[in-house]
């Protein structure tokens, strides 16, 4: 049981799991806001082109939403096209911001891999003359 426990502490602070709660806390407060961007934009929009708009007395329009009946069921349709639209929106924007960090996770990996090439590289080893040449100075200066 501690090997275990060991094992799913090791998993549970990996960086990736941490980077992915993160993500899906911002996903869910990023969703309320692409659901609001739907319902009072976009949905107005398919009530429109669906002919979901209804006139009152007064001639002011009345937003419907997209929706018919069979035999007394309602089926409403706009929800089903605005719940797709919103999938759509939140899936372009995490798409973008994923191909952000891997674009700039990318960079970084290039640039530490230029600095280690660009690193000072050991010294060349004298040649067999100069070492020759070394032996004879040490040679003469013990005399």
């Amino acid at each position: 049981m501690g090997n275990f426990l060991k094992e799913f502490k090791e998993f549970a602070l990996k960086g990736n799991v941490m980077d992915m709660a993160i993500g899906v806390i911002i996903g869910g407060a990023f969703s309320s806001i692409v659901t609001s961007l739907t319902t009072s934009f976009i949905n107005p929009l398919i009530a429109v082109v669906t002919g979901g708009v209804k006139y009152d007395e007064a001639g002011n329009p009345q937003i419907v939403g997209g929706a018919f009946e069979i035999a007394g069921v309602s089926f409403d349709y706009g929800a089903f096209i605005s719940a797709i639209i919103n999938f759509l929106i939140i899936a372009l924007i995490l798409f973008c911001l994923i191909k952000a960090i891997n674009t700039a996770s990318e960079q970084a990996k290039k640039l530490a891999k230029k600095k280690e090439e660009e690193a000072p590289a050991a010294p060349a080893e004298p040649s067999e003359e100069v070492k020759l040449l070394t032996e004879i100075r040490d040679a003469l200066a013990n005399k």
